[in-house]
């Protein structure tokens, strides 16, 4: 079959692709250099809609190809060239389309419609030149890889081959390509590493240094410099160095490494990395060819399989929902917020002031029991700041600026007198919370919001003896705050609308994901983390030993292992938390005496850290009071998974959140669940779980599934 062919065949299957066109423009290069064909790939859409591949985009390439290639065959040209438009060079397949894929035949077809496309790039008769102007990624850096040379700017922020955090490997030249072009080290880093760090992109300046580009050049006039730089390549006034690739046994070193790095991240759960790797590692012979034809298979295969659908579908959860949260007020009720108010100085409570003071630039006031905390609060928000000037991230004016907003007094009436958003961030107990609020309620003006960081606390309780009740709204942040996004909205009983669309007005400067959260026990992502903890924990406690609870649960592929988060969490906090869930469900939650030994001896957690790898505290196993109860592996899992679904469907029979998909993007980013999971419930229907517990799976058919 013709590409064309493959390639109107596939278009059919996707009648809703954004179509990119390839125009192709002539000029006289500089300096006398002769003719050059430039194709712009743009899918006439401002830079907020990045230019994709689908198949109709790259059938237009194809034809622009055809036309370029006839041009170079009869001389009329001396070289030719790709770049994007503004801002935007091209950010690989339109993953629309690939959800709507139902055969293996009709993946197979997507990857080699790629390949055979931007081969002809490769084996054109004149030079060829990728220019990237801006963001760059998947299929948009393949392009390039396929060119004779590479001029990249200074002002491309996002660069990557993100495939394998989605799920698949880069199917289009990358894996083969890329260590052929820089050394498998490097690309290993690219592939592997950049992307299960949750997708870390690469800068400019970056991509010069790791030599995928030849040529770094500013962005404002980034095409005629990279223009003027061709003309010189094409005249032998510029010559390119590249360094030799190792072939030896650095390249088998750097696979290893990409293995070990995929293990500590993904524990052989999602088989992405290492289709990545076995194609990186073929690659070391050279045969381009045949690293081609793995890539295909490897697509067709994983497009097929259920991460790829997970992680789609998580990707859409966070690129989509999270920018439209399900329940929302009407935006158009929300005040405007020109100051904040912070009860509490202390941590959690300055990094609270920091976030509000970066995002909305406006004064934040943080009042406390008494100055020291105070100038101890105001003192971490200001160093945090300098920190910021020194990485260059913000300048010196702008710095100056930013510390003069944050400010702390003792008198509650002083500072939040004009406040119109005062948030609490104080000692997690009901009694201290209401006197906070009434306090507050007494001084701040009848508009301000007072909104609560509680992690489990209830917001009806805590508004019910104010006499404006309806202005509380529950405001979870998840710790680190700067990283992680997600904040859990939580209506009370009387809260109003007005209040709740100021709350998620704020969320939005404050560039996090909301979710609005019923007012039900610990919210979502804590209910849930504390009855998957309980679970292991009862495991332990009935006489499973500790590394088997441990690896159990390694096949999910978590970001940590359970007793590694509850060390991060606090198992202070963590008791509490089951405790007050125990108290709201007492036959599902338990409260384990094990961890409260644990707490009482003022353990910071289950392990030491001697040899670098956690080990089990010789004092923690002293205090371990455990039945002779010993589950396997796998009768751990299926319990803890099975403990995990019935809390689930459970919260969804509540109406905590609106449907599963909000479950499974509060667990992406309040909990850092990895993509290839889609947070929770694929995986859950996937194995099965759902429908041996709840009798039916969390989401319809083809949602996060394959079609039928």
């Amino acid at each position: 079959m013709s590409t064309a062919e493959l390639l109107r065949g596939a278009a059919e299957l996707f009648p809703g692709e954004v179509v990119t066109q390839a125009q192709v423009r002539h000029l006289e290069l500089p300096g006398g250099a002769g003719r050059f064909a430039l194709i712009t790939l743009d899918n006439g859409l401002d830079h907020t809609k990045p230019t994709t591949f689908g198949p109709q985009s790259l059938a237009n390439l194809d034809a622009a190809i055809d036309q370029v290639e006839a041009e170079a065959a009869e001389g009329s040209i001396v070289g030719a060239g790709v770049t994007g438009k503004p801002f935007i060079f091209a950010v690989g397949a339109d993953l629309k389309g690939v959800e709507l894929l139902k055969r293996h035949e009709d993946a197979l077809a997507i990857g080699r419609g790629g390949h055979e496309v931007f081969k002809r790039l490769a084996a054109l008769a004149v030079p060829t030149f990728a220019y990237y102007n801006g963001a760059a990624m998947g299929g948009g850096v393949e392009i390039g890889l396929h060119c004779s040379y590479r001029t990249v700017s200074s002002a491309a922020a996002a660069f990557s081959l993100p495939e394998v955090f989605l799920g698949l490997v880069p199917g289009w030249g990358g894996c083969t390509l890329l260590p052929n072009l820089i050394g498998a080290d490097r690309a290993v880093s690219v592939v592997i590493e950049n992307s299960l760090n949750q997708n870390r992109q690469l800068k400019g300046a970056q991509v010069r240094e790791l030599g995928i580009a030849d040529a770094l050049f500013e962005g404002a006039d980034f095409l005629e410099r990279s223009l003027v730089w061709t003309a010189g390549v094409l005249k032998g006034e510029v010559s390119v160095e590249r360094p030799e690739v190792d072939r030896g046994e650095a390249w088998d070193q750097a696979v290893a490494r990409g293995r070990a790095f995929a293990d500590s991240k993904v524990h052989g759960a999602a088989p992405a990395a290492y289709r990545a790797l076995e194609i990186i590692a073929a690659a070391k012979d050279g045969d381009l060819q045949a690293g081609f034809d793995a890539e295909d298979t490897a697509l067709a295969d994983l497009i097929m399989g259920g991460e790829l659908r997970s992680g789609i579908y998580a990707f859409n959860l966070v690129q989509r929902r999270a920018k439209r949260p399900a329940g929302a007020p009407d935006k158009a009720l929300a005040r405007p917020v020109s100051k904040v108010g912070v009860v509490g100085a202390g941590l959690m409570a300055s990094q609270l002031a920091l976030l509000f003071v970066r995002r909305l630039e406006v004064p934040v006031v943080l009042t406390d029991i008494d100055q020291d905390r105070i100038d101890k609060g105001v003192g971490y928000v200001h160093a945090e700041i300098d920190k910021l000037l020194l990485k260059s991230r913000i300048n010196q004016d702008k710095a100056n600026r930013l510390k003069a907003l944050v400010t702390g007094v003792l008198d509650k009436a002083e500072g939040f007198a004009d406040a119109d958003f005062v948030i609490e961030a104080v000692f997690e107990e009901m009694g201290v919370k209401q006197q906070v609020f009434a306090e507050v309620e007494a001084v701040a003006p009848a508009h301000a919001i007072l909104a609560t960081n509680t992690s489990s606390l209830s917001v009806s309780e805590m508004a019910s003896k104010l006499k404006n009740p309806e202005r509380v709204v529950g405001f979870h942040f998840f710790n680190p705050v700067a990283i992680l996004p997600l904040l859990e909205i939580v209506r009370g009983e009387r809260t109003d609308d007005a209040s709740l669309a100021t709350a998620f007005g704020v969320a939005k400067k404050l560039k996090k994901s909301a979710v609005l959260v019923k007012d039900a026990p610990a919210f979502v992502v804590n209910r849930i983390l504390t009855r998957f903890m309980g679970e292991i924990q009862n495991v332990i406690d009935e006489g499973t030993p500790v590394e088997v609870a441990e690896r159990a649960v390694e096949p999910l592929g978590l970001p940590m292992s359970p007793l590694v988060l509850l060390e991060l969490v606090g198992p202070a906090i963590g008791l509490h938390v089951s405790q007050t869930l125990h108290g709201a469900f007492p036959e599902r939650f338990t409260v384990s005496e094990n961890l409260a030994a644990v707490v009482k001896a003022g353990k910071r957690g289950f392990y030491v850290y001697g040899s670098g790898k956690p080990e089990l505290d010789p004092e923690v196993a002293a205090l371990l009071k455990q039945g002779d109860t010993v589950l396997t592996e796998e009768q751990t899992r299926d319990r803890v998974l099975d403990a995990v679904a019935q809390e689930i469907g459970l919260m969804l029979a509540e109406g905590v959140v609106a449907e599963a998909q909000d479950i499974d993007l509060c667990l992406l980013t309040g909990a850092g669940w990895p993509f290839h999971l889609g947070g929770v419930t694929p995986y859950l229907d996937r194995a099965g779980v759902s429908e041996r517990v709840n009798g039916k799976p969390f989401l319809a058919p083809g949602v996060a599934s394959v079609p039928a």
